[in-house]
């Protein structure tokens, strides 16, 4: 019996077996899909109505925290930040939409000025999380890359009040947008068939 507990108080190392589905797909979706559905809006083709803020809310937001929260149990510390970040960023987006329409919070809509600034910051944040990637697969390289130009753009826009930039992020955006959902098929149907359907 001494010998068992002996044994027991000198294990060092203990391998755990992760059973837990790969929560990126889902977080890379409610992403993409989401962009892809604002940025049509941005490239002139529908106005901003209950359709993007719903998906805003629900899939971009609410799907993307609970991805991040996933990847934050899996010990993947960029993929909690990521997922976790852009879902709280749809939910701000909707508030920032939102918020303005109630009688308590009338005039608080920000100015041109100050939502490129938070367009601006959130292309800052995702330039690094960018550099991040480069230790990653191609493909998610090219959703950050993407998604730089498109903060950037968009802050730009604002800024400037330039409807024509505003369009062209439109463009980039809905291009952004499909890489992301790019991925996250790629993912979900390469392990479906374990072998590679979709380079990544």
């Amino acid at each position: 019996m001494s010998e068992e507990i002996h044994d027991i108080m000198n294990i060092t190392h203990v391998k755990v077996q992760d059973f837990t589905a790969n929560p990126a797909p889902l977080g890379l979706m409610g992403f993409g899909m989401t962009t892809v559905l604002l940025n049509i809006h941005n490239a002139g083709y529908y106005n901003l109505g209950a359709m993007i803020l719903s998906m805003g809310f629900f899939y971009g937001g609410l799907a993307q925290v609970i991805a991040g929260i996933e990847e934050w149990r899996k010990g993947n510390t960029f993929g909690a930040t990521a997922f976790t970040s852009y879902g709280l960023f749809w939910l701000t987006l909707v508030g920032i939409v939102i918020l303005p329409k109630f009688e308590w919070a009338a005039g608080l809509a920000p100015a041109k000025t100050a939502f490129a600034a938070y367009l601006f910051m959130w292309g800052l944040f995702t330039l690094f999380m960018f550099i991040g990637t480069l230790k990653a697969n191609r493909a998610l390289q090219v959703v950050f890359l993407t998604l730089t130009i498109l903060f950037f753009l968009l802050a730009a826009g604002n800024y400037l009040g330039s409807a024509s930039i505003l369009r062209i992020a439109g463009f980039e955006g809905i291009f952004c947008g499909f890489t992301a959902i790019y991925a996250a098929i790629g993912q979900v149907l390469n392990e479906m068939y374990g072998k590679k359907m979709f380079p990544l």
